[in-house]
């Protein structure tokens, strides 16, 4: 723990459920205690596959099929690059870079993902994350 940052190092933030999953896994007790046991980065993979849905319809599958997917013991969104908490910072921290973030394909998340994730040492992988956010914010969508 140390003055900017009052949680322990590695410990996550609570992400902020949307209110229309909130009364869905209210809705579904067993989804609901499913998604308590979800790690905080965990919930923020579904909170932004759902949030990622341009047509509100879309959106109201995805947080159904949430409910079914953790019913069914799923711990993550199918078919969704996870996106480490070190990118999601960094993202937070660059508005124009999270927007251009928002607005790519999954297969384009996916390939940046990729990229920083080759990265063999963490230092390096730090670097990627950096440079990642440089190019989302000039408008490239590809690594």
């Amino acid at each position: 723990m140390d003055k900017m940052n009052p949680r322990p190092a590695g410990e996550e933030s609570e992400p902020r459920v949307p209110t229309d999953l909130r009364k869905a896994l209210a809705a579904t007790p067993m989804a609901k205690a499913q998604w308590r046991d979800l790690t905080p980065i965990a919930r923020r993979d579904f909170i932004s596959w759902i949030d990622s849905a341009k047509q509100p319809e879309t959106r109201r599958r995805r947080i159904e099929k949430t409910c079914s997917m953790l019913v069914a013991g799923k711990r993550r969104p199918c078919c969704y690059s996870i996106v480490s908490f070190n990118l999601y910072t960094a993202l937070a921290a660059t508005p124009t870079a999270k927007a251009q973030w928002s607005d790519l394909t999954p297969i384009e998340r996916r390939d940046f993902i990729s990229w920083m994730d080759s990265a063999n040492q963490p230092e390096a992988h730090r670097r990627r994350i950096e440079k990642a956010c440089v190019m989302l914010a000039a408008g490239k969508r590809r690594p």
